[in-house]
């Protein structure tokens, strides 16, 4: 099917037969669903955009009706509606709908009009401009957020419309644009642009008088409308237009350039706009970021003349001042009064430029920046006409400098589906330049990972890239991106017509390390040990110099570009992170440096994992966030050193967070490694650590590990206060509660407090473990007592985790109760507390909690949907239990329905995989295979007599 929503609603089948959708509000719906396809929109958004602020009673129950009246609408086979926990998605391609294949087009040929490409850009625009059919979204108009939307669509459509009367003015056709303009201009007398391309098509048909005149109504009615004169663009047009030629200045002196520009379309944008406002603009970046590519097409796009000044290849900086005089084509001779005494280069400089229009281009600034910086600011406080583009590792550090930052070209986000990967720049780049050396190459779903694991290794730097991609020549794409951990052996060979340190990644890097001072190198080769960043304390902390000697030498690597600072974190390209890790080693600092690392980060974890139980919980589950790549390093680190200790601790300290975050394989997996250097029974003064790692190691379903008994006896084998009180909740659904039910849960948290003492969130999970217990035992008006008691506890302590689980306790007791309305009420918050916490594994289980309660009370749509959202996230989260038990749920509803086959299905599904070796997922096999044998019994009792019966 394809969508179109670029005038009227419809539904469009492959025949060209249009599917009939419905009345107003059903096409409204569609195309709310639409405007973000594939992606899931939330019910709540749904409800505001049809119903607007006055919604009616039961919104949620009209939403689904209206849901599923859509669903009826379109074709048997064809029915892309889905639900999801958080709302509902329409799973379809975008390209099948015509909004989005619209903004790809316009996005094509805008970038092929940038290049150049005049006939593509025309053609691509056109196709783009042909898919319109009245006003966007011209029967959704009155949707809540639509008129935005349709705005949006509008101006991108002007904007194709002028992208491609502009390849058409390239291409020569003036003559069969003056109609179109002239019509284009009356409905939109205020953009500037269609009017200054109506007047360069008349002047280049020989009618400058016309041409003015428009001028003279543009400038009328930009006065009497807004207020204002016309702007810059249109001025000049006006001026070439006076001069007799479309453009009336020479054309700039640039560096001709072999390939094509690939990406920083929106650096490209932002130094025009600074060259518009400002006189010095300054571009930073660290080698190999494209700053003079950037610089040069940033210069060829402006108004006037342009001359660029190549600085690398001096060695003093004295020399700046002719070099300059040599891109300008002045010689001393031909300058006013050359032999006048004290007369220097640069006063013949500002004698020949004092009234010149020009844009200098001071590309490579950083190893003359004294110099460079001092010739710029006296050039132009003497010079009003003269405006300055320098390309820097660092800033020239002037008064009234703008300065516009790069890095790497963008990349797709991790989890970012891999068919839009050749929508981002750095993809993009590889495939060009893999195309130059390889002509047969191509993106393919085949190779893209491995192309993408290319990009993102280098961090998206062109250089580098452009490096990468030239080995295709004589290397598969997957030996390239498997040799990337030898990156500078790798990426050895490169454009022999460059300069010596732009020819090879590594001479790219040894440039800017020569600049530093002996701190700076210091500061940088230490900064390695730190994955994923590091916050100012950190990295002062680590890398061990006094506080104003490192502030100093963090600010002087960031303004070389050898560090980025982004959001209060500095990192590290993985290039130059690379290079100043040789440096560690060969400055012995590897070792200590690695213990220094995860000092902070086991101090920092126990930190973080006190506040987890408390009111602070989100903010330190940021944080925890921020620093998981530091983390988990250092865990590994210390594993991989022999660090029991350590190892055993940063286990036991993230334990909490990674249950909290549904991080729960990849904590096994790390616990399992640490199990390994800590053997098989724990070693002296880490018993509370050695069992963490085991109960984390068997989260992933392992039945080989060791033994711990019950949770009594884990606890009695403590020598001091569990410093991870969350261990007690571990050890209960790993071991299974004590076997004497709710009075033995009692007796053993006596035991605790009088280990730990009076602690209030250790006594709401000991009150939610005694309700847990008197639930399954029948004593629900016990069970209603201990569960409030542990609410209160977890509300007061400020634990978010804690009160959803007892929410969800107290949810089914009142299920069972037959209190359906308490029991909403009770996941109603305990769903809104998880969606705050963000864990995928926690909504997948108060999913299945809350559709258990509605098959309890009959409602089996209900509960069919949510055991089937508890499914998805379950399997995306690698939860076993929640899969099985998500799998039972759907398997309970099948068999009610009276669809046995299904429901033997379901349970059979899930009893495969990760529910063996601890107790919940032992309970839940139990449970599993009772519901079979139930199956099986009601099987025998449908099925037809034998042949041979009576």
């Amino acid at each position: 099917m394809r969508f179109r929503i670029l005038g009227p609603t419809q539904v469009v089948l492959a025949d060209g037969r249009e599917v009939p959708v419905g009345g107003p509000r059903l096409r409204a719906l569609l195309a709310l669903l639409l405007l973000n396809a594939g992606r899931v929109v939330s019910a709540d958004r749904l409800i505001d955009g049809l119903y607007g602020e006055h919604p009616p009673r039961g919104a949620a129950n009209a939403l689904q009706s209206q849901v599923s009246r859509l669903r009826q609408a379109l074709p048997a086979g064809h029915d892309p509606v889905e639900f999801h926990p958080a709302g509902y998605r329409l799973a379809v391609d975008p390209d099948d709908v015509d909004a989005y294949r619209f903004e790809r087009l316009a996005e094509a040929g805008r970038c092929a009009l940038v290049g150049g490409d005049w006939p593509r850009a025309a053609g691509l625009l056109r196709e783009a401009l042909e898919l319109w059919r009245g006003p966007a979204l011209a029967d959704a108009i009155g949707a809540a957020g639509v008129p935005a939307q349709a705005a949006r669509l509008d101006e991108l459509r002007l904007a194709a419309i002028e992208n491609r009367v502009e390849a058409d003015l390239a291409l020569g056709a003036h003559g069969t644009l003056i109609a179109e303009l002239r019509e284009s201009v009356v409905a939109h007398p205020l953009r500037e642009r269609l009017r200054g391309q109506l007047m360069r098509a008349l002047a280049a048909l020989g009618r400058p008088a016309e041409a003015l005149a428009e001028f003279e109504d543009a400038r009328h009615t930009l006065a009497d409308q807004l207020g204002v004169d016309p702007s810059a663009d249109l001025a000049a047009v006006h001026l070439a237009v006076l001069r007799g030629a479309e453009r009336g200045s020479a054309e700039p002196v640039l560096p001709s350039q072999l390939t094509t520009f690939v990406g920083r379309e929106e650096e490209l944008k932002r130094v025009g706009d600074l060259l518009g406002e400002r006189r010095l603009v300054t571009l930073t970046g660290p080698g190999g970021a494209g700053k003079t590519r950037l610089a040069i097409e940033a210069a060829g796009r402006v108004d006037g003349e342009a001359r660029f000044v190549e600085l690398a290849g001096l060695a003093d900086g004295s020399d700046v001042p002719q070099a300059v005089l040599s891109a300008l084509g002045l010689r001393d001779a031909g300058l006013r009064a050359p032999a006048e005494p004290g007369w220097q280069t640069t006063d013949r400089l500002v004698e020949a430029l004092a009234e010149r229009r020009l844009l200098l281009v001071l590309d490579n600034c950083e190893h003359v920046l004294v110099d460079a910086a001092q010739l710029a600011a006296r050039l132009l406080s003497a010079c009003p006409a003269l405006r300055v583009l320098a390309t820097s590792r660092e800033p020239l550090g002037l008064a009234g400098e703008a300065l516009c930052p790069l890095s790497g070209l963008s990349l797709p986000p991790l989890g970012a589906s891999v068919l839009d990967a050749d929508d981002y720049a750095a993809v993009g780049l590889f495939a060009q330049r893999a195309a130059d050396v390889a002509p047969d190459f191509t993106v393919t779903p085949a190779n893209v990972e491995m192309v993408l694991r290319i990009c993102r290794s280098l961090d998206g730097l062109p250089l580098a890239i452009e490096l990468a991609a030239a080995r295709l020549r004589a290397l598969p794409v997957a030996e390239v991106a498997a040799r990337l951990d030898d990156r500078f052996r790798l990426l050895s060979t490169g454009n022999r017509a460059a300069s010596p340190r732009h020819r090879t990644l590594r001479a790219v890097v040894e440039w800017s390390w020569d600049l530093l001072d002996d701190a700076e190198r210091h500061v940088a080769r230490r900064l390695t040990v730190f994955a994923g960043g590091a916050t100012l304390e950190a990295a002062e902390r680590v890398c061990g110099l006094p506080t104003a000697e490192f502030v100093d030498a963090l600010t002087g690597l960031v303004d070389k570009s050898f560090v980025e600072m982004t959001g209060g974190r500095y990192r590290m390209l993985e290039t130059v992170r690379a290079f100043c890790a040789e440096r560690l080693a060969e400055a012995g600092e590897a070792d200590q440096l690695r213990r220094a690392h995860t000092a902070y980060f086991l101090e920092f974890a126990w930190t973080a994992s006190d506040h987890l139980r408390c009111a602070e919980q989100l903010h330190w589950l940021r944080r925890l966030d921020a620093e998981r790549d530091n983390l988990h390093a250092a865990l590994r680190r210390a594993t991989a050193a022999g660090d029991a200790s350590d190892a055993a601790g940063m286990v036991a300290a993230l334990s909490f967070y990674w249950w909290l975050r549904g991080m729960r394989g990849e904590g096994a997996r790390l616990a399992a490694d640490v199990l390994e250097l800590l053997g098989t029974e724990a070693p002296p003064g880490l018993g509370e650590e050695f069992a963490l790692c085991v109960y984390n190691a068997s989260l992933a379903g392992s039945g080989s590990l060791p033994s711990l008994g019950t949770q009594r006896s884990v606890i009695r084998s403590l020598d001091r206060p569990p410093r991870q009180p969350f261990l007690l909740y571990l050890s209960g659904i790993s071991t299974g509660p004590p076997s004497g039910g709710a009075e033995d849960v009692d007796e053993l948290m006596g035991e605790l407090r009088r280990l730990v003492g009076p602690d209030p969130w250790i006594n709401a999970l000991g009150a939610m473990g005694s309700g847990s217990a008197l639930m399954w035992s029948d004593q629900r008006d016990r069970a209603r007592a201990a569960l409030a008691t542990a609410l209160d506890g977890f509300r007061g302590t400020g634990d978010r985790w804690g009160t959803m689980i007892t929410l969800g306790a107290l949810g089914e007791l009142a299920a069972w109760q037959g209190d359906p309305e308490t029991a909403g009420a009770h996941m109603d918050e305990a769903m809104g507390l998880v969606e705050a916490l963000g864990s995928a594994v926690d909504q997948a289980d108060m999913l299945r909690t809350r559709g258990e309660i509605r098959l309890r009370a009959g409602d089996l749509a209900g509960a069919h949907e949510d055991f089937a959202g508890a499914l998805l996230l379950a399997q995306r989260s690698g939860a076993p239990e929640f899969v099985a038990s998500a799998r039972l749920g759907l398997a309970q509803v099948a068999r009610v329905r009276g669809d046995l086959a299904a429901a033997r299905r379901f349970c059979e599904e899930a009893l495969t995989g990760g529910l063996t070796g601890w107790y919940v997922g032992e309970a839940a096999r139990a449970e599993i295979i009772l519901v079979l044998k139930e199956i099986t019994e009601a099987e025998k009792a449908d099925a037809p007599p034998s042949a041979g019966g009576a």
